[in-house]
C-alpha cells in the first residue's frame, strides 16, 4: 500500500509535535486501539538529555501500551504516512529512521483499531503502534551496551522495563502536561479517555486522579528546546 497508519498514544496526540517526525503525514484523527492499556511505566532517555527528568521524586515515566485482554483500550491518534521510507528492524516493520530513533525503547509493532468517525461503522483495521518492550536486553540488542549506558546508566536509570507497579514511578511531569493539553485540544472524547483510561506503574490510578491531587503538573513547562515537541 502507499500509505501506513500511525497510532499516537503521548506526544504524537499533538499534531504539530507529530509532524516533527512525519512533515508529510495526512488525514490526522481520532481512533481506539483495543485491548491495549496505556501506562506511565518506564523512564525515557530523552527527558534525562533534556533535563525534565526528577530522579529523586521519581517524576521521569513515559508512556507504552501493552497488551491487555478485554481491556476497552484508549482512543490514539491516527494519520497516515508514506510507506516509501520504511526500514526494517528485527521482527518490526518501522516507518522511517526519525520515528525509530524518537520510539528508541518501543517495540513497534502493527495492532488492530476502530476510527472513531461517526460514519466508521466500527470498521477494525491496522496500524503502527508503540508497545512495551519485552526487556532491556531488546533495547540492547536493537541498540547497544553503549547506547544504553549513554541514554540511561550515566543518570543512574539501571532498567527501563523493570519498573513493579509498587515502584513508585511517576509521570514526567512536562511530558504529562504536554499528552493532556494535547488530548485536550482534540476533543472530550480524546480528553476524557486520556484522563479515564491511562494509569500510572501500579495499573489503578488514573491521569484525572493524579493530576487532581497534583495540579502543580499543568502548569511545568517544557525547556525551550522541546517548546515545540512538549507544547501541548
Amino acid at each position: 500500500e502507499e500509505f501506513i497508519t500511525i497510532l499516537g498514544l503521548g506526544s504524537l496526540l499533538s499534531e504539530r509535535s507529530s509532524r516533527l517526525t512525519f512533515p508529510e503525514l495526512r488525514n490526522f484523527r481520532l481512533g481506539r486501539v483495543p485491548n491495549y492499556r496505556r501506562v506511565f511505566g518506564h523512564p525515557a532517555s530523552v527527558f534525562f538529555q533534556n533535563g525534565i527528568a526528577n530522579t529523586k521524586t521519581l517524576e521521569m515515566s513515559s508512556l507504552s501500551a501493552e497488551y491487555s485482554r478485554d481491556d476497552a483500550g484508549f482512543v490514539c491518534s491516527l494519520y497516515e504516512v508514506p510507506n516509501n521510507i520504511m526500514i526494517k528492524d528485527g521482527n518490526n516493520i518501522i516507518p522511517s529512521k526519525a520515528y525509530l530513533e524518537r520510539e528508541e525503547e518501543f517495540d513497534i509493532v502493527t495492532v488492530p483499531y476502530i476510527e472513531e468517525e461517526e460514519d466508521s461503522s466500527n470498521v477494525v483495521t491496522t496500524g503502527i503502534l508503540c508497545v512495551r518492550m519485552k526487556d532491556d536486553e531488546t533495547y540492547i540488542t536493537r541498540w547497544g551496551k553503549e547506547r544504553f549506558q549513554r541514554n540511561y546508566s550515566q543518570y543512574g536509570i539501571t532498567t527501563i522495563w523493570g519498573w513493579e507497579r509498587d515502584s513508585g514511578l511517576r509521570p514526567c511531569a512536562p511530558y504529562l502536561r504536554h499528552c493532556t493539553l494535547a488530548a485536550k485540544s482534540m476533543g472530550p472524547k480524546c480528553y476524557d479517555s486520556f484522563l479515564d483510561e491511562t494509569f500510572l506503574v501500579d495499573r489503578k490510578t488514573t491521569i484525572r486522579s493524579y493530576l487532581q491531587s497534583n495540579p502543580q503538573i499543568m502548569t511545568t513547562k517544557p525547556p525551550p528546546a522541546l517548546a515545540e515537541r512538549y507544547g501541548g
